[in-house]
């Protein structure tokens, strides 16, 4: 499946609606320490509801952790300052896909040495800044899903 990668995420709620996410596709969710928040947070576990039991989420010190521990085949990392669009990419079995922190994205030094093929971003109107990370989260892992023809999907 998909290895969704959150990089210091900052609100719990986010985090919430993203466990239930990767509950309902069957995503891995993978959290780069530092947290803004506690994972028994009551946000987080109001927002994912009851969701955490079927979600392997693992945590790691950081980027390069969970790369060399993971092994990720492609790590795709979503940016407004991406290079390709989300649905331009052929998605495969083992991508991850990285997120970053909801105030600041991901940092300019990690992108400045990422494949830029591999910096992704989402159309959006010329005055927008960004999306919710939820919503930009569910956006992306349902297309790779899709182009993976729902595995394990009931009906």
């Amino acid at each position: 499946m998909i290895d969704i990668v959150l990089f210091e995420p900052e609100i719990p709620a986010n985090t919430g609606n993203i466990i239930r996410l990767c509950a309902n596709t069957g995503a891995h969710l993978h959290l780069i320490q530092p947290l803004g928040f506690d994972l028994d947070d009551k946000r987080l576990r109001r927002a994912g509801l009851d969701y955490h039991e079927w979600v392997s989420i693992r945590q790691y010190g950081s980027l390069h952790d969970y790369v060399e521990k993971a092994k990720p085949k492609r790590l795709f990392a979503l940016t407004t300052k991406g290079h390709t669009g989300y649905s331009e990419v052929r998605y495969k079995a083992g991508d991850a896909l990285l997120f970053g922190p909801e105030t600041r994205g991901l940092p300019a030094e990690f992108l400045s040495q990422h494949p830029t093929a591999l910096q992704l971003y989402l159309p959006m109107r010329k005055e927008s800044r960004s999306l919710n990370l939820s919503n930009t989260v569910a956006i992306v892992l349902y297309e790779a899903w899709k182009q993976l023809n729902f595995v394990d999907a009931a009906r």
